[in-house]
């Protein structure tokens, strides 16, 4: 499918520089940009690459002066990693193909409530007092517990698994080896050494617009819910464990892990393996470095931490400043000793 660049302009609310009535039909990074294809410009460091690409547009912020002759066409906006992905948006919408009805073979239960335009891919299962939302996906291989509620245009890839007594809001995309609503990790330790396993009887809550990578799991509460706010964004291989609350908007990378009953604030940002102790609480706009280790509440909102045990940033910079001249130290140190001792 092709669309010109003043279309694509339009849709973005740009304004073009160049030849406006060429035509796109692919999108390419820029450093490997062909003709008939659109990038984007977002990162300073790859300006470079803008006076070397073929591509035929070029999305840029609306105060970028190139600093010597660039061959594509501009389309400035006001900040052109959110147009960028605005246009991937839309390209998906014209070009994604719209399923309805079931494949076979699939077993959904009698007492299921599916809309009329939801579709149930092939070996999906679909258990009893289910029901699901207009425009919903449920791809092939799903399974689906007894008692779910899944939302409106809600996409569930092959192979995730969403158990007994779970809600999904609208608008949420779970992915493919995903287990929503597994047992917590409760087990209670006996006088003899052993474990006795707790009964885990709660559910989880998903709200609206939320994101859920491959392979991630969440548990089930032990007790209440497990609570994903409304525009969470959970990357692959993510572990949310039992009683967990996470708030509005706040996204987490992969292999990241978040121990039983910790409360996560609204719009954190969580890098990759980062491990977070249980029963804490971390505040709104807490921003966590990659292999962070959270051992305590961080109470003020807006934080940025990072090491392990966690940190505050400045601090650990500073830190890692003084360990790297710790050999120099050490041989001055070993210096002034031998005078000494002369």
């Amino acid at each position: 499918m092709k669309f010109t660049i003043r279309q694509i302009a339009h849709l973005i609310g740009g304004e073009v520089e160049g030849d406006d009535s060429l035509e796109i039909d692919q999108f390419y990074k820029i450093e490997e940009g062909q003709r008939g294809g659109i990038s984007f410009l977002a990162n300073p460091k790859y300006e470079e690459h803008i006076y070397k690409t073929d591509s035929s547009a070029v999305i840029v912020d609306k105060t970028f002066i190139p600093k010597r002759k660039i061959s594509s066409s501009l389309i400035k906006v006001n900040n052109p990693y959110i147009a960028f992905t605005e246009l991937l948006t839309e390209y998906e919408k014209f070009t994604r193909k719209s399923k309805t009805g079931k494949e076979t073979p699939c077993v959904v239960h009698e007492s299921v409530e599916l809309a009329s335009d939801t579709f149930v891919g092939a070996f999906a299962y679909i258990s009893s007092g289910t029901s699901i939302g207009e425009g919903t996906i449920v791809g092939q291989q799903v399974f689906i517990g007894e008692d779910v509620k899944i939302g409106k245009n809600c996409i569930i890839h092959p192979g995730a698994k969403i158990l007994a007594g779970s809600r999904l809001g609208d608008n949420c995309v779970i992915h493919s080896g995903t287990i929503i609503g597994s047992d917590g990790f409760g087990f209670a330790p006996q006088e003899d050494g052993t474990y006795k396993s707790i009964p885990q009887l709660g559910n989880v809550l998903i709200g609206n617009n939320v994101s859920i990578g491959a392979n991630a799991t969440i548990d089930r509460a032990t007790m209440g819910s497990t609570i994903i706010s409304d525009g969470v964004k959970l990357d692959n291989l993510v572990q949310v464990a039992h009683n967990v609350q996470i708030g509005k908007n706040t996204v987490v990378a992969s292999q990241s892990g978040i121990a039983g009953s910790s409360k996560i604030g609204a719009n954190c940002v969580i890098g990759g393996q980062v491990g977070v102790v249980g029963h804490i609480e971390i505040a709104d706009g807490t921003k966590i470095g990659a292999q962070a280790g959270i051992s305590s509440s961080i109470k003020r909102p807006g934080t940025s931490v990072t090491g392990s045990p966690h940190n505050d940033l400045n601090k650990y910079l500073k830190s890692q400043v003084y360990l790297r001249k710790l050999p120099e130290m050490d041989k001055r140190i070993k210096e002034l000793e031998e005078k000494k001792n002369k």
